[in-house]
């Protein structure tokens, strides 16, 4: 369980750098941050694998960048559900989805608890 909360933790701390770094992309605090990490978590569970499913076709013409689109697409959709959590255009959520998938790379290597 504390593994659980750690990794909350620092994804939101992540969610926290984003906005700091990113100009178009604002974070009210927090709390804020801490919500929209469960809402990307349950849209990355729930609704990636059918958007994948069913762009399949023109992500294999465009030999998977369109991955990328589809990431920034529904890092806006996250930040649309999240109150507290913006993010302006297509661009800052291209950049942001790409800097959460890099700077997680570290936290999902994390060690699991015994």
């Amino acid at each position: 369980m504390l593994y659980v909360l750690l990794r909350w933790f620092l994804y939101s701390l992540i969610i926290l750098f984003i906005a700091w770094l990113i100009p178009g992309i604002h974070v009210s605090g927090i709390q804020s941050a801490l919500i929209a990490i469960v809402i990307i978590g349950l849209i990355n569970a729930i609704l990636k694998p059918l958007v994948y499913l069913i762009t399949l076709p023109i992500n294999i013409i465009t030999l998977g960048l369109f991955s990328l689109v589809i990431n920034a697409l529904l890092f806006m959709l996250a930040s649309h559900l999240t109150p507290g959590f913006s993010v302006e255009g297509f661009w800052s959520a291209l950049l942001g989805s790409l800097i959460l998938s890099a700077l997680s790379i570290p936290i999902n290597n994390l060690e699991k608890e015994p």
